[in-house]
């Protein structure tokens, strides 16, 4: 009985997020997308790095093959 009604809370049904105004409710929360290990890669290397990259490591098992 003298416990205070929260401003918002999370709906047991849905999960989302739940107030008392019922005209203005509050905003979904924002999800960021799952991202692969190769879409952060991606980000942190241009596509003339990874060229590079594989011209480097291809050149390596070519020289390994002639031995």
């Amino acid at each position: 009985m003298e416990a205070e009604i929260p401003n918002e809370w999370d709906c047991p049904r849905c999960g989302l997020p739940g107030g008392q105004d019922q005209k203005n409710p509050p905003a979904a929360p924002r999800t960021e997308p799952y991202k692969t290990h190769l879409a952060y890669v991606k980000e942190r290397r241009s596509d003339a790095d990874g060229e590079a990259i594989l011209a480097e490591a291809l050149e390596r098992l070519r020289q390994r093959r002639q031995i």
